[in-house]
């Protein structure tokens, strides 16, 4: 097994934010390398500093106290969804198989004369083979992760006034840790949910409620902007996301990426919801609409951001991922207004997980080294179901492929008040992460504007209207 550490991309480095700061709003959602945490990747981040703590001033600070001494110290709970699974002590690799069976063919009791003929009669094989197929896939990745701490308890004496002082400050210390070890398995547990979407919306499926709903309703005027205070499109948006729970409990090959015949019960089914949406739903529509629905389910929960909340609270609703996309580069997926997203339980997981603490006592200078560890594994099952609810103003890009223009190029997109974005990186607009600008007349694929070969393999937009 390849263990990898986690320490830099939580922490980040002089020149990269790190997964916490961008959580505690600290720093801006920044793009995430998600593709060496969770195990569709290969490795994590390299750890490659530990901080180092200043423990004779920091021993004389006490020493200067005082009076009264007060210990800040509150037990941080987990905000971050559930999504950890079992645990096991032996073996490193868990492998998850699936099987497909023949398909269907006529029933040969009522069709026996279109079957060989064997001594002038008509006859069906019962000893055919029709054996079932199975494929396996292997999960064999895990992140880890350490906290350090020194106590130096005889040192420390000199520092209180009793012993139960002296015991209230180590469990300040210990409580402290624990909080921030919450802190980074939260954050990695929101790190392997927000692989998973943009895992599908890497593949443009995922579904814009903005684009469904106009499509309905061709003279609304909601916009991305608007649409959580727009009563008709949150009432809209309740109820295509509610008939997703039945599309995906029926069997399907809709909503996984490897066309897998495969369905999610209510029993099974995570739905996850941003509080921005959700409080939206319950402001502008009556409770029973939503939460009878959606509150309801076993699986159901909701969190404040998908990776940070920005330094202005302004990212709570954006994801920016790198994923493993096949390439040997990656992807970087990134995608604003993601207000939800519903998938089977088996699609994401953090599971074999091990929390533990050792120790050492140095004699010469007595104190003892504390290193609370954490290992576990990230995965991502992109044969799953799984959908993810946005709203852009902007429908999923797609990409000019073929070596010859578009026949409809100088009467579609390179014209005036085209609803088409082209990618160019000296482009006026910024749509997901991607600079586009809007082409006119001037840019048809002529000596007089830029050639086709300026825009095979660019992403186009269609702004939605």
């Amino acid at each position: 097994m390849k263990i990898t550490q986690l320490a830099q991309a939580l922490n980040g480095t002089l020149n990269d934010v790190g997964i916490i700061d961008q959580v505690t709003g600290e720093a801006a959602v920044a793009k995430e390398d998600l593709s060496n945490i969770v195990d569709i990747g290969k490795t994590v981040l390299d750890y490659t500093g530990q901080s180092n703590t200043n423990y004779d001033s920091f021993i004389r600070s006490l020493i200067d106290h005082v009076g009264k001494i007060m210990f800040v110290d509150r037990t941080y709970a987990s905000q971050a969804p559930n999504i950890l699974m079992d645990a096991w002590e032996y073996g490193s690799v868990m492998e998850k198989v699936r099987c497909e069976v023949p398909d269907a063919r006529d029933n040969a009791t009522w069709d026996l004369f279109n079957y060989p003929v064997q001594n002038g009669a008509a006859y069906p094989d019962p000893f055919e083979l029709s054996k079932p197929s199975a494929t396996a896939k292997f999960f064999n990745s895990k992140a880890t992760y350490e906290v350090p701490i020194t106590i130096g308890q005889l040192q420390l004496k000199e520092a209180f006034q009793s012993a139960a002082q002296l015991g209230s400050f180590v469990s300040m210390i210990e409580n402290r840790i624990r909080m921030k070890m919450t802190l980074c398995n939260d954050a990695l547990i929101m790190a392997t949910i927000a692989n998973l979407m943009a895992q599908k919306i890497g593949k443009g499926k995922q579904v814009n409620l903005i684009e469904l709903y106009k499509a309905v309703n061709p003279s609304a005027t909601t916009t991305a902007t608007t649409a959580l205070v727009d009563k008709e499109f949150l009432r809209f948006a309740s109820k295509t996301i509610a008939q997703y729970k039945k599309y995906l409990a029926t069997a399907s090959t809709l909503y996984n990426d490897g066309g897998y015949l495969t369905f999610t019960p209510a029993d099974r089914l995570k739905f996850i919801a941003n509080t921005e949406f959700s409080k939206s739903l319950d402001a502008y529509l009556y409770s029973d609409t939503y939460h009878n629905e959606f509150v309801n389910l076993p699986g159901y929960e909701e969190v404040a951001m998908w990776q940070g909340t920005g330094t202005s609270n302004d990212d709570r609703l954006k994801i920016d991922v790198k994923i493993d996309d096949g390439t040997q580069n990656g992807a970087e997926i990134v995608q604003d207004g993601v207000l939800a997203v519903m998938f089977d339980r088996d699609a994401a997981a953090v599971c074999n997980q091990n929390y533990r603490v050792t120790s050492i006592y140095n004699p010469r200078g007595e104190y003892f080294n504390y290193f609370y560890k954490f290992d576990a594994m990230y995965m991502n099952d992109v044969l799953e179901n799984c959908v993810v609810f946005i709203i852009d103003d902007y429908a999923a890009p797609e990409t000019f492929t073929s070596d010859l223009a578009p026949a409809d190029w100088d009467t579609v997109y390179a014209i005036a008040n085209s609803p088409y974005y082209i990618e160019d990186a000296n482009g006026t607009i910024t749509i997901n992460g991607v600079k586009a600008k809007a082409l006119s007349a001037s840019d048809k694929s002529t000596a007089q504007g830029f050639s086709w070969a300026d825009y095979k393999g660019k992403k186009i937009f269609k702004k939605i209207t």
